[in-house]
């Protein structure tokens, strides 16, 4: 399945190559939520929130109410989380706050744990960045030691659905690693959703083939992929 992604910095729809470079920018947004509206599932980020820089959150909440979405960037409550919610998002992504930096135990399952009390399990996506091979938070600013595999075995009880960027490959249109999507399938029984360099409809079809779905942004945005 194809979720496209709706990434929001300064009020405006942008794309980014590796969450750095800005490489597109959108104001239309009427057109845009036109052209997903079909779409069971869309991604929708707030990356100023994510980086710590601002938020968007009056614009994701309008987006929210039209298109059916699971909405993150920046999001550290289970208060923040139900607003969004009760706002029109079917679910929430979560990322930075389900790690620590600089810590023993760097996977928060309380957290975790407390998310999926409050929101349930279903409300629940959590997210799974990675720069070579480790996890990155904070808008991908800060590296932690954890590996994908450890991430997911540790949140496996309290989220519906893992949704995995890899950060190296993200905004390049170079494809995405299907061997890691491959390795990252057998890990979890939960819907597991990729990010990062998805270019084209094939490899959407490789992915569903072994049951992983595809967020792409950039190569529906350039056009290479129909919606």
């Amino acid at each position: 399945m194809l979720i496209p992604s709706i990434d929001l910095m300064g009020g405006r729809i942008v794309q980014l190559v590796r969450g750095e470079k800005l490489k597109l920018a959108f104001d239309d947004f009427d057109y845009w939520i036109e052209r997903f509206s079909s779409y069971p599932l869309v991604q929708l980020i707030d990356l100023d929130a994510a980086m710590r820089q601002g938020e968007n959150t009056v614009l994701i909440e309008q987006i929210a109410r039209r298109l059916p979405c699971q909405v993150g960037g920046g999001i550290r409550t289970a208060e923040q989380a139900q607003r969004l919610i009760d706002a029109g998002a079917k679910r929430v992504i979560f990322g930075s706050v389900l790690f620590r930096a600089d810590a023993v135990l760097p996977v928060d399952t309380e957290m975790a744990a407390s998310l999926s009390a409050v929101l349930t399990a279903e409300r629940v996506v959590a997210s799974i960045d990675t720069k070579g091979g480790k996890v990155a938070i904070r808008g991908w600013k800060e590296q932690t030691e954890v590996t994908p595999e450890q991430a997911i075995t540790a949140l496996e009880p309290y989220c519906s659905a893992f949704l995995y960027t890899h950060v190296d490959t993200e905004g390049t249109m170079q494809g995405f690693p299907l061997p890691v999507a491959r390795e990252l399938r057998a890990l979890t029984q939960r819907q597991l959703i990729v990010a990062g360099g998805i270019r084209e409809q094939a490899e959407i079809d490789a992915l569903e083939a072994i049951d992983v779905d595809a967020v792409a942004g950039m190569a529906v945005y350039s056009g290479l992929l129909a919606t």
